[in-house]
């Protein structure tokens, strides 16, 4: 007895082409529907009985030429599958100060991971200051000397005032000037935001600047920052003497603040890095306003032409 039900139906398509059976009754094949830009590719075998299906098999998703690249290919380009022993000797030999760099970033990532951390009813630790435990000790039990130093430091304080200034308002170089505005701006907001505590064993002095044992921000060291601004531009001068007498001043001027405790190590360090990024910013504000000022001056001949 034959059976009422629909014939059963199978679909295989092997290579995105529809081959299409029936069982009880064959007809011709039809066209396949194009799946070129579908995002799902049809299935690969469907079994339906009475429109419902029964077996469903999916071919993978298929790539898109603009999803080609993949981990592989992009491992196999990348720049370090080409290099070799000859050219690792090469890196060590014209490029050792990256190397060395890169050994200390490997040492003190040791360090860090590894060191105690100094508890918050400590004060702090600072290796400078054990450098300069001799001086502290000799400035301490000898006051006359500590005024002697901290008046010189002062006069050394005014060389560096007066030479941005000089460089300004009689030699018409605002360079410098523009990098001790940068600088001491940067001093005021980060000095503020982040009050450190004042070291223990501080020597003060009334002669020292500022002038009066009046406060001061500690982070960072606006002395050895104008230092570094005033060397900088002396040796754009070419001015070879006055700039190795300013460097060697400044450096007995942070083993002196060190001696006293009047700064940490980190304020002499950051301070020196102040000194050579705000002359740079100076530089580069400097240019722009030389470039927006020729850009104006091109304007006006263009509509006067």
């Amino acid at each position: 007895m034959a059976s009422s039900s629909s014939p059963l139906q199978i679909s295989i398509n092997p290579t995105m082409a529809t081959i299409s059976k029936s069982i009880t009754n064959r007809g011709p094949s039809k066209k396949p529907p194009n799946f070129e830009d579908t995002a799902t590719p049809p299935p690969l075998i469907n079994i339906t009985s009475n429109n419902k299906p029964l077996i469903s098999a999916s071919m993978p998703a298929k790539i898109k030429p603009s999803q080609g690249l993949s981990l592989i290919s992009i491992v196999s380009d990348a720049s370090f599958m080409n290099w070799t022993a000859k050219d690792a000797i090469d890196l060590a030999k014209f490029h050792p100060i990256p190397c060395v760099f890169a050994m200390c970033l490997l040492f003190f990532m040791g360090v860090e991971y590894t060191l105690f951390m100094i508890p918050s009813s400590s004060p702090p630790f600072d290796l400078g200051f054990l450098a300069t435990e001799p001086l502290h000790r000799l400035l301490s039990s000898r006051p006359a000397l500590n005024t002697l130093l901290a008046a010189l430091n002062t006069v050394f304080v005014g060389m560096q005032t007066t030479y941005i200034l000089w460089t300004w308002l009689v030699e018409g170089r605002p360079r410098a000037t523009i990098s001790t505005l940068f600088m001491f701006t940067c001093r005021g907001i980060l000095g503020y935001s982040t009050q450190l505590p004042l070291p223990q064993g501080f020597l003060g002095s009334g002669v020292d600047f500022p002038v009066g044992n009046v406060s001061f921000f500690l982070f960072f060291s606006g002395h050895v920052a104008g230092s570094v601004i005033a060397s900088l531009d002396m040796r754009r001068m070419k001015r070879w003497e006055m700039a190795w007498l300013f460097d060697s001043l400044n450096a007995l001027q942070m083993v002196r603040l060190l001696g006293t405790r009047g700064h940490y190590t980190i304020d002499l360090a950051v301070g020196v890095g102040a000194g050579m990024l705000f002359d740079s910013l100076a530089g580069k504000y400097q240019e722009s306003k030389r470039r927006r000022g020729l850009t104006k001056e091109e304007g006006l001949v263009q509509q006067h032409d």
